[in-house]
């Protein structure tokens, strides 16, 4: 789920052992990390007295998409930028290093791991960066847990991202049974 505090309230709230059956999902907390790396390349492309700032212009989507989803010259222009002295360089990279907690086998590796992580992120001037690190850390025992429970909400989430896409689609639906129907149509796999 996601770490919403009215979330967890009403896991703990209707849900028996909520505590051990919270995963904080890799999506929510990458979005978080993401938006954290967005808010310190906004300053940083802010800042006319720094000569880096004028690197940044256009770049927004390079730092907040994974890295093995970029084209060749978009890995190049990236590798130009990670090779200057830029915040938003060294924020995106401690993005990327997270990323690989979810490959952690299991909860004590996966809490070291965070440990080492948060204490080197803490260590950096990026307010945007460690108020994130700083949430995660107060959290980490429902993030960590995926190593227990091997789950995500992606199906979900992508569920509901076509859910969103077709009430777009036709700029919304004033009876909510034509909604519905529209929703199994194009969610339940029919053509006609």
């Amino acid at each position: 789920m996601d770490m919403s505090a009215a979330f967890v309230r009403s896991a703990r709230e209707n849900v028996p052992d909520a505590d051990q059956k919270i995963v904080h999902d890799r999506f929510h907390v990458m979005a978080l990390l993401s938006e954290a790396v967005d808010r310190v390349r906004r300053a940083e492309q802010k800042d006319r007295a720094s000569l880096q700032s004028e690197y940044l212009k256009g770049t927004r989507y390079l730092w907040l998409i994974g890295f093995e989803r970029l084209t060749e010259s978009q890995r190049a222009i990236l590798d130009e930028l990670l090779n200057r002295q830029l915040d938003t360089a060294k924020a995106w990279s401690f993005k990327e290093q997270l990323r690989d907690l979810w490959n952690t086998p299991d909860v004590a590796t996966a809490t070291a791991f965070f440990n080492y992580w948060y204490e080197k992120v803490i260590d950096t001037n990026l307010k945007p960066l460690i108020a994130v690190a700083n949430a995660i850390e107060k959290r980490l025992a429902n993030v960590v847990s995926y190593c227990n429970h091997g789950i995500t909400n992606a199906v979900a989430e992508g569920i509901n991202s076509k859910i969103m896409a077709i009430k777009r689609r036709v700029g919304g639906y004033r009876n909510r049974e034509n909604f519905k129907t529209a929703i199994y149509f194009y969610c339940g796999g029919l053509d006609r």
